[in-house]
């Protein structure tokens, strides 16, 4: 579980309530057609702009990357490419056959290997699904960008909602003061959808998308060198030119000092 997005959220939930109730009523804040104007809004006009299909896959994409997973470190990545280029080294490609990895990615390379496919053929396959969870990403980041800019844009018409019926109302003082209340809370409602919720998953699933490219390409890159049975510590130098500094020193390994 990605424990930062959970902190996060919880603690500007928190610090948005702790910030209400030592000043205030923690009820008064609540308006049901206030929320219902800003969430029933941002969905619609979410709806309009992509795809049923896609937006639900968007929810789903988000809970998942945002909450859920994690991004694999890439040392581990070179790490189990050199174990299985040993295997081939001392055996052959059936070595592989019953070879466990992690990573399904990863796995699916291994097994087009075993089966003996030509590098072209399983080149292209794995580009191809990396293709495609690249532009997943990207549509579930559009859409939480689009809920991101639709919820503030909902919050001002809540407020001009408000504002209209309370004009149309100043001969009755009781009826001011719930429409300016959906008038102000809508809002803030709106605010805080946008910077608390969607546009931080929108920055999430950007950064995922990255990590996972990146994560993908070097797999690959491992991939094709052991299909072409490639020495494995020549093969280690090759994807550690992928990694950072950082990346490249082993857990096990001490540090090198100046």
């Amino acid at each position: 579980m990605d424990f930062a997005t959970l902190v996060g959220l919880v603690s500007g939930v928190g610090v948005v309530v702790l910030a209400i109730a030592t000043g205030s009523d923690l009820g008064i804040f609540l308006n049901l057609t206030g929320i219902l104007i800003v969430l029933g809004g941002t969905f619609a006009a979410t709806l309009i702009k992509f795809p049923l299909t896609s937006v639900f896959g968007a929810f789903k994409l988000a809970v998942m990357t945002a909450f859920i997973e994690q991004g694999q470190n890439p040392r581990i990545l070179v790490e189990v490419a050199e174990e299985l280029a040993q295997r081939v080294r001392k055996g052959n490609m059936l070595a592989l056959e019953n070879a466990e990895v992690d990573n399904r990615f990863f796995q699916k390379g291994i097994q087009l290997c075993v089966d003996g496919h030509n590098a072209e053929f399983i080149e292209k396959v794995l580009t191809t699904e990396m293709d495609n969870s690249i532009h997943h990403h990207e549509v579930g980041e559009k859409i939480f960008r689009a809920m991101g800019e639709s919820a503030p844009a909902f919050g001002m018409i809540g407020t001009l909602v408000g504002l209209v019926q309370m004009l149309s109302s100043m001969d009755d003082p009781k009826t001011i003061g719930p429409a300016m209340a959906v008038a102000l809370l809508t809002t803030l409602y709106g605010a805080l959808i946008a910077n608390l919720v969607a546009l931080p998953i929108a920055e999430k699933l950007n950064l995922r998308r990255g990590e996972e490219t990146f994560n993908k390409a070097l797999i690959i890159e491992g991939v094709m060198a052991i299909q072409q049975g490639q020495n494995p510590h020549m093969m280690e130098e090759i994807m550690e030119a992928y990694l950072s500094d950082a990346q490249k020193h082993r857990d096990d390994e001490p540090e090198k000092e100046d």
